[in-house]
C-alpha cells in the first residue's frame, strides 16, 4: 500500500494520503489519546513529539512539536497506517450521522455557515485543515481552525483577507471574523499577526 505525504503550509503538519476512506462522518481532531478507542489513533498520538491528529474524508493530518524532526516520525506514522488498513479496516471513522442542526441557528448564521461549508472549507481542506463556526455576534464571526490550520502561522492572515472578505460579501451584516486561537492569545497578552498595511498608524 502506497500512502502519499504532502507539506502543508503549517511546517508542523504533514498530510497523509492512504487512497482509502478515513472519515465517513465529516471531519475530526483528536488530540489526546485518551479520546478514543481506535487504535491507530492512539498509535499515532503516541508517537513522541506528535500533538494531534485531523482526519478528513480521505486523508489523515498529523501535527506535531516545532522542535521534532519529520524524517524522525514520517516513517513510523506511515507504518502505522499501512498495518491498520491492512487488517481489513475500511476506514477509521465510521459513519455516525454526525449532522448540524440547522434548526438552532439563525438566518443569518445558516447563511455564514452554508458559505463556510461550499466556499471555504474544500479549499481549506486542501491544506489538510478544517474552519468550523462557532457563533455569530455583534458583527463578528467566531471559528474554529483545526488541523493544518490550527497553530498555522498564516491562518490569521487567512482569516483576515480571504474568509473575512467572502463572508462580508455575501453576508453584510459580517463585520469581522476571528479564530478561537486568537482569542485565547489575546486574552493571555499575545497579539495576532496583522499585515503592515492593515495596522493602524
Amino acid at each position: 500500500m502506497f500512502i502519499q505525504t504532502q507539506k502543508t503550509p503549517n511546517p508542523n503538519s504533514l498530510k497523509f494520503l492512504p487512497g482509502k476512506k478515513v472519515s465517513e462522518d465529516g471531519p475530526y481532531e483528536i488530540l489526546d489519546k485518551n479520546q478514543t478507542n481506535n487504535f491507530l489513533i492512539r498509535n499515532i498520538l503516541s508517537i513522541n513529539g506528535v500533538t494531534g491528529i485531523f482526519l478528513g474524508e480521505d486523508f489523515l493530518s498529523v501535527n506535531k512539536k516545532n522542535d521534532i524532526d519529520w524524517e524522525n516520525i514520517k516513517h513510523i506514522v506511515i507504518s502505522h497506517i499501512n498495518e491498520y488498513y491492512a487488517d481489513g479496516n475500511e476506514s477509521i471513522i465510521g459513519n455516525k450521522s454526525n449532522s448540524i442542526d440547522d434548526d438552532n441557528f439563525s438566518e443569518i448564521e445558516k447563511k455564514i455557515i452554508n458559505i463556510l461549508e461550499t466556499k471555504v472549507r474544500p479549499a481549506v481542506a486542501k491544506d489538510g485543515g478544517d474552519i468550523k463556526f462557532k457563533e455569530f455576534k455583534d458583527g463578528k464571526v467566531k471559528v474554529e481552525l483545526q488541523g493544518s490550520c490550527s497553530g498555522c502561522p498564516s491562518s490569521t492572515l487567512t482569516l483576515k483577507q480571504g474568509v473575512q472578505n467572502l463572508l462580508c460579501h455575501y453576508v453584510p451584516e459580517v463585520k469581522s471574523i476571528v479564530g478561537e486561537d486568537d482569542e485565547q492569545a489575546a486574552e493571555q497578552g499575545y497579539k495576532p499577526f496583522i499585515p503592515k498595511d492593515e495596522r493602524d498608524v
